[in-house]
């Protein structure tokens, strides 16, 4: 799938004004006096990050889904058996599985997935965390030092999160995900929470948020749009698949959100999403129209069509909404 990009004054950046400036900056730490500990980070964070684009570049055309969970749940646990379960069925998709490459429900996840279509990006700790079977000498797998850089490659790889019952990791990644999505600082892409079968996990948190957030008024009724949270492998998978039914991606031209479309709308459609979401509008209409000259970089998709408005910043789970309204019911065949 392809990611949400910004447009607007920066777009027509070249490559060369993108490196000279990246120029300046390292130029500009020397200037500054920066520390050797602080030269040191942002070396090996620029390294990290270039080696990883690198091996992201080679993997390019094929979608991925990130899923996250414990890596204390033993194999043969509820939640393990789900997420092999997952992971198979997604690859069976065409479907990448990306995940921490440990053990637990990333190694149940990438079992699932088999080998070749497996994704590992782990993280060197002080006390080593080994890749999990699967990923012990797989080409597809990466190694990172940094969390946050880590963090990173899972939401820009990914065209949808999974999540599994987890510890400290995985509540972290929950609500960053979320976060992200909540500030429009990520691409948008369907997020999932998978109870296992008769557990509590995701639905107690679930009313966590309901009781101490939403109460007190920290976030809004349509934040709960962002995710969903289901005890069965299956809805997942639709979930993931369904989200791009009609949905293909999104970026910004000037001040204008353009959503590509895999198929054309209908008069009344389109006449059906102004009536119903005039509160994402700055101002006039949602309007459809075809590929924009500022998106001539994409000439793969520029067949496909758009819907364009002025989107009022700071409402992405009424987005998510208007996508879910786009792509219609989730279908049992999808």
């Amino acid at each position: 799938m392809t990611k949400a990009r910004k447009g607007g004054r920066n777009s027509r950046v070249t490559i060369e004004e993108l490196v000279a400036e990246m120029h300046k900056t390292v130029d500009g730490l020397g200037e500054d006096g920066t520390g050797r500990a602080d030269l040191k980070l942002l070396s090996r964070t620029l390294k990290e990050l270039r080696r990883a684009f690198r091996f992201f570049d080679g993997l390019r055309g094929r979608p991925k889904v990130t899923v996250f969970g414990s890596a204390r749940l033993p194999a043969g646990s509820p939640a393990y058996r789900q997420a092999e379960l997952f992971g198979r069925a997604m690859a069976r998709s065409g479907w990448f599985v990306v995940t921490g490459a440990g053990e637990g429900i990333m190694e149940a996840a990438h079992i699932g997935a088999g080998r070749e279509h497996s994704i590992g990006v782990n993280i060197l700790l002080p006390s080593e965390q080994p890749e999990n079977t699967v990923m012990e000498g797989n080409p597809h797998l990466i190694q990172t030092k940094y969390f946050f850089t880590r963090k990173l490659l899972f939401l820009k790889e990914s065209s949808g999160v999974v999540l599994f019952p987890g510890g400290f990791g995985t509540m972290d990644e929950a609500f960053e995900v979320l976060t992200l999505l909540q500030t429009g600082k990520t691409h948008p892409f369907p997020v999932v929470l998978v109870d296992e079968p008769g557990g509590t996990y995701w639905a107690t948190w679930r009313r966590f948020l309901e009781n101490s957030l939403l109460k007190t008024g920290m976030i809004s009724a349509e934040d709960f749009s962002l995710f969903r949270i289901t005890s069965s492998v299956e809805e997942a998978v639709r979930e993931i698949h369904g989200y791009y039914r009609v949905f293909h991606s999104m970026r910004y031209v000037g001040r204008d959100l353009v959503i590509r479309i895999r198929e054309p709308l209908a008069p009344d459609a389109l006449a059906a999403l102004n009536r119903d979401f005039p509160d994402l509008l700055v101002e006039g209409s949602i309007s459809q129209v075809k590929a924009l000259p500022e998106e001539a970089d994409e000439p793969q998709i520029a067949d496909l069509s758009r819907i364009v408005f002025r989107f009022k910043s700071g409402s992405q789970g009424r987005l998510r909404q208007l996508i879910d309204h786009l792509n219609g019911p989730v279908r049992d065949d999808q």
